[in-house]
């Protein structure tokens, strides 16, 4: 079949989230052609470049989220096909589209900015279809007549979001937003719903696939959702974190008010609320994002649970040597069993000062042990100064040892990179040491951890995220933020080396079970071949030529099956006979003069078979119908249960 990836700042490029997700997804479905339709975040990464490409992907479409430092809005460059935004030039709306604009803009700012009343379903209140029917208005009048970049940076935008955050019901925080604040959600409204003026909306684009896969929600299923509404093409959502989380963690950090976040949060939350609404089926990638699903109106049932698959054969001989080790009772191996690492990007989220504080009671019981902290290289100002604070702080907590008068002295903490001649890969850090450490105070699914079950080693976390999803109770989990419990945990590991050998076996055993890239592939190789099931593709450009002749084989043998699955829709259903003359009306027989216009010239034979020979007649043998349905009852209903 043919898959529309939508990405979101990540894959083709060689920067950015999921990346290596579908990078392996792509690489492990040899079977399935692959459009991708990315969204870049930045001019950074766009000058970066793309991965090396399989040739399971046939085209690359994309197109910038961000504005140049001009100001203008231009397509990415791209190899092949260009893609670039829809604006309309810089001719404005007339009368008649800017009455349609005010219209479909004013109920998705009414829907912003209240909220349901309390107790109201999630997707089920009056603002979810006041947002659904402003936001589809407002993709249909993009795809018409273009334009919307300049409209939603107009006058009537801020003036339309005034009186909306002014209307009854708003909340007091909405109230006080000020007419610097209303300019500044405009510009952010404007660049969140740019993907509906996009060129990707056509038969040749997004109408040409078979299935649209959203690698995360928000930006990234936009497109997703008008490929639905415009072609009836199926959405497939994958979220390994929650976008509106993400969101609300980084409102603190953004220059704006208030009334402008409580704004944006409202334009997030209904857009989550659609994307789960519409799509056929939601993948969460742990229980913790299936939880923020269900609250922003994810159905349960439609829901399944896939964990991310990494690759655990670069880990392989670290583990099996762990396990090696364990099984003769020897200690632990090179870093020795009283040794901590942490691995991981340094960052405040982290809570490196934490572990620090914590391994200064862990000295004081164990005044052997060590603490060798790998982080990726700082890669902004904020990591910078993160990493020279803890730093600042281990040479305060923990002076230079020295063993004589005249040798130097050596801290029992160091901070190193990987990739030196020490440790030369990642495998390499997680068997410097006995136990793995995470302290984290914001996690969603722990990468670190799983690496590091693949290492067959014993891990002390903290409770956040998904980390007790993955642990699943093979290893010590403490409360976050909480450095004596953190202290206590690594203590109980470093005096026992046979639980921690234990432990890690099952730790290994564990994430070679759920957390394989195997796993992965075959959970999404089920799930499209469901989705397909279920939603047979039947649009007329796939079946016809440019001059409007049937292609050959272009229609599947189980298409002719008869069930629910093929029966017609509705606006290809003859309409009922209004006056009792045993006829439609005529608006039914144009309907089906068109149809019949469409269908193949041997489609009208008895049985919809072609003849033996050309000019042979067809035999007058008819044969009796199937029940409508048996293929349904055969096939019986589909799975619930998580992949």
């Amino acid at each position: 079949m043919r898959i529309g990836l939508l990405t979101d700042g990540g894959y083709p490029y060689a920067t950015g989230e999921s990346r290596l997700w579908c990078d392996r997804l792509v690489r492990g479905l040899p079977q399935h052609e692959f459009d991708l339709f990315a969204l870049s975040r930045s001019a950074h990464q766009e000058d970066q470049g793309w991965v090396r490409l399989p040739h399971q992907v046939s085209r690359v479409r994309t197109a910038p989220l961000w504005t140049p430092e001009d100001g203008t809005l231009r397509g990415s460059g791209e190899r092949g096909l260009l893609a670039r935004l829809v604006t309309g030039g810089e001719q404005s709306y007339g009368r008649r589209d800017r009455r349609r604009f005010t219209e479909h803009f004013t109920a998705l700012a009414t829907a912003i900015c209240t909220s349901d009343e309390a107790g109201t379903e999630a997707g089920t209140g009056p603002g979810a279809e006041l947002f659904a029917e402003g936001l589809y208005g407002l993709a249909e009048l993009a795809r018409e007549r273009g334009g919307l970049h300049l409209a939603l940076r107009s006058e009537t935008t801020v003036r339309i979001l005034e009186a909306a955050s002014r209307a009854h019901g708003t909340g007091r925080t909405v109230q006080s937003a000020t007419v610097p604040d209303h300019l500044a959600l405009a510009a952010e409204l404007e660049r969140a719903l740019r993907p509906l003026s996009l060129d990707w909306y056509d038969q040749e684009s997004l109408g040409a696939v078979d299935l649209c896969h959203a690698a995360s929600g928000g930006a990234a299923a936009l497109p997703g959702l008008l490929a639905k509404r415009f072609f009836g093409v199926p959405l497939l959502v994958t979220e390994h974190g929650v976008p509106l989380r993400a969101h609300f963690l980084a409102a603190s950090d953004t220059p704006y008010g208030a009334s402008v976040r409580a704004l944006l949060a409202g334009f997030h939350g209904r857009l989550a609320t659609e994307v789960y609404r519409q799509a056929a089926l939601v993948i969460p990638g742990n229980t913790h994002v299936r939880r923020w699903q269900q609250r922003c109106g994810a159905d349960p049932a439609k829901q399944r649970t896939v964990y991310p698959g990494m690759a655990a054969e670069r880990f392989g001989p670290v583990g099996e040597d762990a396990e090696r080790l364990g099984a003769a009772g020897e200690d632990d191996g090179p870093g020795g069993p009283g040794t901590l690492v942490w691995v991981g990007r340094i960052e405040p989220a982290k809570d490196l000062i934490a572990l620090l504080h914590a391994f200064a009671e862990v000295r004081r019981a164990e005044p052997a042990a060590r603490l060798r902290v790998f982080g990726a290289p700082a890669e902004s100002e904020e990591a910078t100064t993160y990493l020279a604070h803890c730093k600042a702080l281990a040479a305060q907590l923990f002076p230079d040892e020295a063993t004589g008068a005249h040798t130097e002295g050596v801290s029992p903490v160091t901070f190193e990179e990987i990739g030196g001649p020490e440790i030369p890969d990642l495998a390499e850090a997680y068997g410097a040491g006995g136990v793995i450490v995470l302290s984290s105070v914001v996690e969603g699914f722990p990468v670190s951890l799983v690496e590091a079950m693949f290492c067959g080693r014993a891990t002390v976390s903290t409770d956040v995220g998904a980390v007790v999803e993955v642990i699943g109770g093979t290893g010590l989990v403490v409360p976050p933020r909480n450095p004596k419990a953190l202290a206590d945990a690594c203590i109980a590991l470093l005096r026992d080396p046979e639980r921690r050998a234990r432990l890690g076996a099952a730790a290994r055993a564990r994430a070679l079970e759920l957390f394989t890239v195997e796993q992965n592939l075959a959970a999404f190789r089920g799930i499209y071949l469901e989705l397909m099931s279920h939603t047979p593709v039947r649009r007329e450009a796939d079946t016809v030529d440019a001059h409007g002749d049937p292609l050959p084989f272009a229609t599947p043998p189980e298409a002719r099956l008869l069930g629910h699955w093929t029966q017609p829709g509705s606006h290809l259903r003859p309409a009922a006979d209004p006056d009792g003359s045993g006829r439609p009306d005529a608006g039914a027989d144009a309907g089906a003069d068109a149809v019949a216009a469409a269908a193949p010239s041997w489609a009208a034979a008895p049985g919809g078979r072609l003849p033996d020979r050309p000019g042979e007649p067809e035999p007058q043998h008819t044969r009796e119908p199937e029940p409508e349905g048996v293929c349904a009852v055969a096939a019986g209903p589909a799975g619930d249960g998580d992949a």
